[in-house]
């Protein structure tokens, strides 16, 4: 097996936003805002070489939106899907998987794309797609908080390419490595964990967004159960810290591994890393 990080692009959300009852003079110390109270958040997802199979985990926002939409999240940088590929010696079409943690349009909005004469089809012809059956009907009904994040443009042409598929218990038959469920962002978002090179590689989605989101409190205003969110993390970074676990940060865009630490003040960042540093 050999992992790769893609970073598919950066763009900017509201820190009050992203840190909901944290007060700005307080989030601003790990996280700070620009003139217009926006942060730097990345797109950064995974790919996983494993014998005959080449697993994508996430795919960014995709560049099928208008430029309207677009400016909503101020993108900058160079990154993009494509060259990310490219520059492993990849490209889309040797996609044989894609996992998606979620279908918010962050993480799933680059798995449909207009063709020239504005269609919608699939931007990974040969992949699979995997979402799972209570995420996606949760999805496609979407509830008042989450519809602006639902768009029936990345969801429903799955379904119609016929590449949609559903994980269920047998994990690492269907896609090769353990998953983990949280439901306090989004109804059963999923997170992989990877053994990798001697070490727990997990997969963190929108369950830590960035290493300034570790205090228990530090919640964004985008979940829909921000109290199961508050255990959920609970749970997972107190094994975190017990177990030594490589934390993959999808939105940080400065650190893109953390390990995590027990204090007296509770679960803290420990230290944080490039892939490369770590994974040869």
């Amino acid at each position: 097996m050999k992992i790769y990080p893609i970073e598919t692009g950066n763009f900017k959300l509201d820190g009050g936003a992203m840190f909901g009852v944290v007060p700005k003079t307080i989030w601003q110390k790990t996280n700070p805002a620009d003139a217009n109270n926006l942060i730097d958040m990345s797109m950064r997802c995974l790919l996983i070489e494993d014998e005959n199979r080449l697993i994508l985990v996430d795919t960014g926002l995709g560049n099928k939106q208008s430029d309207k939409f677009f400016g909503y999240y101020y993108l900058f940088g160079d990154f993009s899907l494509d060259a990310s590929l490219k520059n492993l010696g990849f490209h889309r079409d040797d996609i044989t998987d894609i996992f998606l943690t979620h279908l918010h349009f962050d993480h799933c909005g680059g798995v449909i794309e207009r063709n020239k004469e504005g269609l919608l089809i699939p931007a990974f012809k040969n992949a699979k797609v995997w979402s799972n059956e209570k995420h996606w009907s949760w999805a496609i009904e979407p509830n008042p908080r989450e519809k602006a994040s639902f768009l029936k443009e990345n969801i429903n042409p799955i379904k119609e390419s016929d590449q949609l598929e559903f994980i269920h218990s047998n994990y690492q038959e269907q896609i090769g490595f353990d998953v983990l469920f949280m439901d306090g962002h989004t109804e059963k978002q999923m997170l992989p964990k990877i053994e990798y090179q001697g070490k727990t590689l997990v997969f963190m989605a929108d369950l830590l967004p960035t290493t300034g989101h570790i205090p228990l409190p530090y919640v964004m205003g985008y979940d829909t159960r921000p109290l199961l969110t508050i255990k959920e993390k609970a749970d997972f970074l107190n094994l975190a810290a017990d177990e030594n676990y490589y934390l993959f940060l999808e939105h940080d865009a400065h650190n893109e591994i953390c390990t995590v630490k027990h204090t007296e003040k509770g679960v803290r960042l420990n230290t944080t890393h490039k892939f490369s540093e770590l994974f040869s």
